[in-house]
């Protein structure tokens, strides 16, 4: 006997409120049979003109629509709180967890049985995704797309990673006005997110190797007419999955996660994707930690040669056949059979994915980098842990002792960090403080500062930087991000000072302040806790609120799920 859908409970029942929820629903022109044993897809859209990179989304809904149609589902799409990477201030990272009660909310308390989450831009996917999965019902990923290769003057650029080169190319190598609007116009010349393996790009990957797309949708460049047709199959399998009951907590397994884990690292994925993931697992119930993503994933072999860890983009990387490459060379590393929304292993989904540019994908037997992934640093100045992304740094770098600078704040860092009386050398190590999740607030992507002019200008192109912060998934460099506990909490990073000597050893993976005990103790005694940066409204809860970056910086009441029931009819 065929399950009883949950959208029964509004628009099934002969009684007053029966007729009350078909009755409104009817000034859409809906006829009699929608109401009847089709499963309701709610379309969780992202769409918004204030998040370019989403843009395209409202007409992917149409496609999406189209499937669920064709399968005999009942599509309704609804708006969510849109995040847009590029224009948001302070940081989108603050309005994730915002983002994704709003998702939470409107699946519980709406008539869906079934999800397709529409995203793009970095915070989209997770936000939508952590929102689904506390309520758990079948839910499907549409990815949106990476833009088509940025292009100067004969060159192929990407959007994101050119800029953070913007202040060196001003500084250094001469860059006229001219230079910089040409580059500007034609960094980022499609609809799509960002082309790099960057954040919205790894998110893409996420979860695509979490099993939540159909196989080969996080590649497909934005514009590519395959991309709806992506869409349209998925609006289709939505509703198949409703059928089946197949929910989120049956595909997002600890093994799922073990294999995004991998997939990250052997795409040279962004050092977000693991406060993103950490949050999912909160989420959906699985127990992970950020030493996981050590022992899991660190060594691992790069097999992607994309930008910022190499030179290509995500449209190189979809002509060269796309993810279900990568993790069929991997497949010696992943759990096989972890179930996809297509109801088959992950591994029979890419067993006869084919290479057709192995200088844009390597294979397992001849990797870019033998030990890729994202290493998780511990000492005394980082108790909780701190991560940082070895195929994006300076090899010479990696093993590193310093003179600390230290900067305050990004504000202070503003102000200082180009003065040429600045006492700092290329050997120093920059410590940027108050940029984790409570102290910016959110926790921005500011961690990969750019270095002094002075430095640019005698061809210093790294340094080791040291923050609570994150940073963009589209750059690089010998950086050290979410340093937990965070400074603005009390952490260690809020008693370094200008002088102290930092060492740094990746391959050990430690971070230590070399300061004793005793002079910590009395630096922490005449330590003062910050003003908080609000004393209002949702940034005052969350300061209140957030977890530190080592447990995925999620609210600490939004852990787990309430479920897709509710209890009360609202008449």
């Amino acid at each position: 006997m065929e399950k009883r859908l949950r959208s029964y409970d509004w628009f099934g029942k002969s009684d007053k409120m029966g007729f009350v929820h078909r009755s409104w629903f009817r000034t859409q022109g809906y006829p009699d049979d929608y109401f009847v044993n089709r499963p309701v897809i709610g379309i969780c859209n992202t769409w918004s003109e204030l998040t370019p990179c989403n843009g395209h989304l409202r007409d992917f809904a149409e496609v999406v629509k189209r499937g669920v149609l064709e399968a005999g589902g009942f599509p309704l799409e609804f708006p969510v709180t849109s995040l847009g990477e590029t224009v948001m201030r302070p940081t989108t990272m603050l309005f994730r967890n915002l983002a994704s009660m709003d998702v939470e909310e409107s699946i519980r308390a709406n008539p869906i049985d079934g999800v397709v989450l529409l995203t793009g831009c970095d915070k989209t996917t997770p936000s939508t995704l952590m929102g689904a999965c506390s309520v758990n019902l079948p839910t499907i990923v549409v990815p949106g797309g990476a833009m088509l290769n940025g292009r100067f003057r004969g060159e192929c650029i990407g959007s994101g990673t050119f800029n953070w080169l913007i202040k060196e190319k001003q500084g250094v190598e001469n860059y006229t006005p001219q230079d910089i609007h040409d580059v500007e116009t034609g960094v980022a010349r499609s609809q799509g997110h960002c082309m790099t393996m960057g954040t919205a790009s790894t998110m893409a990957c996420m979860v695509e190797s979490l099993g939540l797309t159909l196989p080969g949708a996080a590649a497909i460049p934005a514009v590519d007419a395959r991309k709806k047709v992506m869409a349209q199959l998925s609006g289709r399998r939505i509703v198949e999955m409703v059928r089946e009951d197949l929910r989120l907590s049956r595909l997002l397994t600890r093994e799922a996660f073990e294999n995004a884990i991998v997939v990250n690292s052997a795409i040279g994925g962004s050092t977000n994707f693991i406060i993103h993931l950490l949050a999912i697992a909160g989420r959906i119930g699985v127990q992970l930690t950020l030493e996981d993503f050590d022992v899991i994933g660190s060594r691992v072999p790069l097999l992607l040669n994309l930008k910022p860890s190499g030179k290509y983009l995500m449209e190189d990387f979809y002509y060269a056949g796309g993810l279900p490459v990568v993790i069929r060379e991997m497949a010696s590393y992943l759990h096989g059979e972890a179930i996809t929304v297509n109801g088959r292993g992950v591994a029979e989904n890419c067993s006869e994915a084919s290479c057709y540019n192995e200088d844009v994908i390597a294979s397992l037997s001849r990797p870019l980098q033998e030990d890729a992934g994202i290493a998780v640093l511990k000492g005394n100045l980082c108790e909780d842990g701190a991560v940082i992304k070895p195929s994006a740094a300076s090899p010479h770098l990696l093993k590193h002792r310093g003179r600390a600078v230290v900067f305050e704040s990004m504000e202070d860092y503003h102000a200082r960090i180009d003065d040429p009386a600045l006492d700092i050398d290329e050997s120093c190590v920059i410590v940027l403080k108050g940029v984790g999740p409570v102290g910016y607030p959110g926790m921005p992507e500011v961690g990969n500062v750019d270095l002094p002019m002075k430095l640019l200008q005698k061809g210093v192109r790294d340094m080791v930087r040291i923050s609570d912060g994150r940073m963009s998934g589209t750059a690089g460099g010998t950086v050290v991000l979410h340093v937990s506990p965070e400074s603005s909490v009390g952490g260690v990073l809020a008693l370094v000072r200008d002088g102290d000597m930092i060492e740094l050893d990746v391959a050990g993976r430690r971070l230590h302040l070399d300061v004793s005990d005793e002079e910590l103790a009395v630096r922490r005694a005449r330590w003062v806790r910050p003003e908080p940066a609000a004393t209002r409204g949702y940034v005052r809860f969350y300061i209140e609120h957030v977890q530190q970056a080592h447990v995925g910086a999620d609210m600490d009441w939004l852990r787990g799920g309430s479920g897709a029931d509710v209890k009360r009819d609202l008449h």
